[in-house]
């Protein structure tokens, strides 16, 4: 019998076959040693071959039926609200602080804004009050700024700032008399008269604004009250005289310190009459300007008297510079301790003083006609008494 394929061709058939074994697996050389080579093992071993080389199937979850390659990774990032135990990193945790810190301070912020708008309405409707009381018992009948409703807007908010800095004097002086009744160091007591002096420096500068926009409202001493008026100088008080009160409450004091408050009293007193001069002078010049101006020169005579009315304002700077400067070498010439007591005493005189103010203004009416009727009936008898003698001397 005769092969059915000659010799050459099973040679080629089984170098190839052991060839495509080597690449494939030892199930395909099995498989060409023991078949015979003919067109179906060969595309049996091609077909095995591809088999081979083809990747493994995507493995399918069984829950969802999606292939598990497909799912999504989770993320890496998460929110603050997240329970991961994730470490933050120190760049995100400052930010973080941050944070935190800022809200804090808004909130703070908004805080005392409020309160800030409840005091100025209470504050604010205080003032109201005062100011109906006060017309109602008949202050404002001479026809002055307040009644005639002429105040200017920097008269208007100078006093509504003055209302605010008595209310921060009353703190003050609250401070300094629980500090010198509890007999703290000096140091301590030392921070608060030192805010004390910042306080009155205040004011000063408020009344410098003010004197900018309204001096005649600091001249005429509407933004006190009635006693304190009586005693006003260039508007506010006479440097000297409160060194002669202050004299008899101190004591005990060194014999320096009598010699430098006594020199600082004398200075004073120099300083207020050149001011007084120069004050008196000026008004001299606005009644020769203004008297002795014509139809026809009116309005030259005018512009030269509003030039000199200006000068008003460097009057009353002087003035609050000589106020100020006398409070800061009181207060180097003291003692600290002193110091507290001197600044003690001179709030509760002007203390003292509005409240005197107060019960002027408060006094029942039937006192007042009293006191006239009084008056009218003296000066009655002494007309009377005159005439007799009058007659008997006839």
């Amino acid at each position: 019998m005769f092969p059915s394929w000659p010799m050459r061709f099973q040679q080629q058939g089984s170098s190839k076959s052991g060839e495509e074994s080597t690449d494939s697996g030892s199930a395909v050389n099995t498989l060409s040693t023991t078949a015979p080579d003919s067109p179906v093992s060969r595309k049996a071993a091609v077909e095995q071959k591809h088999h081979h080389l083809q990747p493994p199937p995507p493995q399918m979850d069984t829950a969802t039926g999606i292939p598990a390659a497909a799912k999504q990774t989770p993320e890496k990032r998460r929110g603050p609200g997240s329970n991961s135990d994730k470490v933050l990193d120190t760049k995100t945790l400052r930010r973080l602080a941050q944070n935190r810190e800022a809200a804090r301070k808004s909130r703070l912020r908004k805080k005392a804004y409020v309160q800030q708008l409840e005091s100025s309405r209470i504050r604010l409707t205080q003032l109201e009050q005062d100011l109906h009381r006060a017309r109602s018992q008949g202050l404002f009948l001479g026809g002055g700024g307040i009644a005639s409703g002429s105040i200017s807007s920097g008269g208007a908010i100078f006093d509504m700032e003055y209302a605010r800095w008595l209310d921060d004097d009353h703190r003050h002086m609250s401070e300094l008399r629980t500090a010198l009744q509890a007999h703290l160091s000096d140091g301590d007591l030392r921070v608060i008269v030192d805010g004390y002096m910042g306080h009155y420096d205040e004011i000063f500068r408020l009344k410098g604004v003010a004197a900018k926009s309204d001096v005649f409202h600091l001249i005429t001493g509407t933004w006190t009250t009635p006693a304190e008026r009586c005693f006003l100088w260039m508007g506010g008080f006479r440097p000297s005289d409160l060194i002669k009160m202050l004299i008899t409450q101190l004591d005990p004091l060194t014999e320096q310190q009598i010699m430098g408050i006594y020199g600082l009293q004398q200075s004073s007193q120099q300083a207020e009459e050149a001011l007084s001069q120069g004050l008196e002078q000026l008004h001299q010049s606005l009644i020769d300007t203004i008297a002795n101006s014509s139809i026809n020169d009116n309005m030259h005579h005018m512009a030269v008297a509003l030039g000199k009315l200006a000068n008003l304002e460097g009057f009353v700077r002087q003035a609050d510079n000589l106020r100020q400067q006398t409070l800061h070498q009181l207060h180097r010439i003291l003692t600290i301790r002193q110091a507290a007591r001197c600044f003690l005493v001179i709030g509760e005189y002007y203390g003292r003083l509005r409240a005197l103010s107060s019960l002027w203004v408060s006094r029942p009416r039937e006192s007042l006609i009293a006191d006239d009727n009084s008056c009218q009936t003296t000066t009655d008898l002494q007309m009377v008494q005159s005439s007799q003698n009058q007659f008997s001397n006839f």
